[in-house]
């Protein structure tokens, strides 16, 4: 008799499509109708709303695939990871050797910062925009010059431009912690204007909730630009933010560069299958969007009643401007339980929250009509 747990890496994959071996693979520890669902807030009587995760948790064919996979954890991840970057070249239309997967796209900007900084290459960032980059130009001694965002609160792209030295310039677009958009005219610009030698990483971390047509994903643009690299990650919209999955596309010369830096088999194995099954749930994306938009929608009538002016936002988080030092009102909050985002010091003024569900949105206004009051 054959072994069930011995799949071919093409039955793995049919796998990953469809769930389809679930049943026979379920473990004594798969879920239980009383056990509490990933998104089930009655677990906890706090609202977090500080870390712009997927308040709605990943797609249920991601769980199917990852309890599936539970007889599979003796094995190293490479094969499985073979599948998930074919998945991932076919779907932005590239080839294999242009995708580096990696333990969420925060490692994917920690390599590309080894690579391409240094010394005596600087890299440049927004002011202000995600730490992870300039955190790690620390370890690669690379100065970090910022420049700060323009009066639309997009990256001033004229002034890193120019920046002289510069290794790695990096663009978070839709940006963090801002929720706003670079438009796709200005990068553009930028890209064909800075020299080849320079490095551009443009993080798309928040690809998916973006609805504006002053937007697009750059990926097409890696076959015209040999010094762009596009990072993206599984973290938001599709709910994985504690498994850690995250990829980049760029030409290959890059890839390998970036994947020299890199630990060996970065990725788990429930990381992998849960993103391989999750491509393949086009209802995971289109429900993500849906979901934010109308809740979004919701925070920004109740601000809008209230006189409170915030940024437009064009992700699954905004930034109020509650018209004092945001760090006393933080601390407030997290009294009342509810967790919002940290301070952004050059905004000392703004308060970003993400976008939770209806429910946990209600309390926030709630909480923040009080404190404001």
């Amino acid at each position: 008799m054959k072994n069930p747990t011995a799949l071919s890496r093409r039955g793995f994959t049919k796998l990953l499509g469809a769930g389809a071996a679930y049943a026979a693979f379920r473990p004594a520890l798969g879920f239980s109708e009383s056990t509490p669902k990933p998104n089930d807030t009655k677990s906890s009587d706090v609202v977090r709303l500080s870390s712009n995760e997927n308040p709605y948790g990943p797609s249920a064919a991601a769980l199917k695939a990852m309890t599936a996979a539970f007889a599979l954890a003796w094995k190293y991840p490479d094969e499985t990871q073979e599948d998930l970057v074919e998945a991932l070249a076919k779907l932005n239309q590239v080839s294999k050797e242009q995708i580096l997967s990696g333990a969420g796209s925060g490692e994917i900007l920690k390599v590309s910062v080894a690579a391409f900084t240094g010394p005596q290459k600087k890299l440049v960032v927004g002011d202000p925009t995600f730490e992870a980059c300039a955190g790690h130009a620390k370890t690669s001694g690379a100065e970090t010059v910022k420049v700060k965002l323009n009066a639309t609160y997009a990256h001033d792209l004229p002034k890193m431009l120019d920046v002289p030295g510069a290794g790695l310039h990096y663009i978070c677009n839709p940006n963090n912690p801002t929720a706003s958009l670079t438009p796709k005219a200005d990068i553009r610009s930028f890209l064909a204007k800075i020299p080849r030698e320079t490095i551009v990483l443009v993080d798309e971390a928040y690809h998916h909730f973006v609805e504006s047509a002053d937007y697009e994903s750059v990926i097409p643009l890696v076959k015209d630009f040999p010094n762009l690299i596009v990072a993206r990650t599984f973290s938001k919209i599709y709910g994985m933010a504690g498994l850690r999955c995250g990829y980049c596309v760029a030409q290959p010369d890059k890839i390998e560069l970036m994947r020299a830096q890199q630990s060996w088999d970065s990725v788990s194995i429930m990381a992998i299958v849960a993103a391989r099954a999750s491509l393949e749930d086009a209802a995971q994306v289109s429900n993500g969007l849906k979901n934010n938009s109308e809740v979004r929608k919701y925070v920004c009538g109740e601000l809008d009643k209230l006189k409170f002016t915030y940024i437009p936002s064009h992700a699954n988080f905004m930034m109020i401007d509650v018209r004092r030092e945001v760090k006393p009102l933080i601390a407030a909050f997290r009294d009342k339980k509810v967790h919002v985002g940290r301070v952004f010091p050059p905004l000392p003024n703004f308060l970003r929250v993400t976008i939770g569900t209806r429910p946990q949105m209600e309390k926030f206004m709630a909480v923040f009509k009080e404190l404001t009051a």
